[in-house]
């Protein structure tokens, strides 16, 4: 198989490498230090498995391999742990490999023939099972570029238009295959509904202001466009601007 070995620790890479050399069967395609890393390896070499430490700063193995599950073709994942025996078991995953560290060689090359691919519901488990999990540091979406992330702390607000929900942010804007529900439970506390189609960013807000209809809208720093507030979520809004 074609593999990418992913973790923040220079020597367990090694370690995972020359197991995997001295068996003269898989191809490792790459390696990488964080999640955004693995992201864009994975664009550039499509390897058929990745091994994924769960534990680094930053991005960890669980939003990169929610990340992954975005791709067209998402590659297997073997996840690398120093979780102890009876944590693991706490979980039913059986379709999903892990390792735990430090590696054993037998242990990864048994690993190497059950590895399947990891969906959704397996990867919801692991986030319950991670009780430091809440919700992801970027947004991902498929762009004329690849996979193209969005820390969430730049964007600016969601808004939603019939399927798709778009992404405005600092730079520029993307579109999504995600309910603006969905996003409102997962990152609640940092956004505020100001429409039944939008959600903007509590930290960008500058000010409530009306607009040239006489509907009331919000400025969001580093935009030139208000978005408009409903009736309904006025008051909200209200009580935000007053605590900034």
């Amino acid at each position: 198989m074609r593999i990418l070995i992913v973790d923040d620790e220079s020597l367990a890479r090694d370690r995972l490498r020359r197991m995997l050399d001295s068996e003269m069967i898989h191809d490792v395609v790459g390696e990488a230090a964080n999640g955004l890393g693995a992201l864009e390896l994975c664009e550039m070499h499509e390897p058929e498995l990745v091994l994924l430490d769960i534990r680094m700063p930053g991005m960890d193995g669980l939003e990169t391999a929610r990340h992954l599950l975005t791709l067209e073709n998402p590659p297997a994942v073997i996840f690398c742990t120093a979780y102890e025996e009876h944590a693991l078991q706490a979980f039913d995953l059986q379709a999903v490999g892990y390792l735990l560290k430090p590696v054993r060689k037998e242990n990864l090359l048994n690993a190497l023939t059950k590895a399947v691919k990891l969906n959704r519901a397996q990867l919801a488990a692991l986030n319950e099972v991670n009780a430091g999990q809440t919700s992801r540091s970027h947004i991902s979406a498929r762009t004329h570029k690849g996979i193209e992330l969005i820390a969430i702390g730049d964007v600016r607000y969601f808004q939603a238009d019939q399927k798709y929900v778009s992404v405005r942010f600092g730079g520029g804007e993307v579109i999504v295959d995600e309910t603006l529900r969905e996003l409102e439970e997962e990152f609640g506390e940092m956004f505020v509904r100001v429409h039944r189609s939008a959600l903007i960013a509590c930290q960008h807000v500058e000010a409530l202001v009306k607009m040239n209809d006489g509907q009331m809208g919000v400025r969001l720093k580093g935009l030139d466009e208000i978005v408009s507030v409903s009736r309904r979520h006025l008051p909200s809004v209200r009580k935000l601007i007053k605590t900034l």
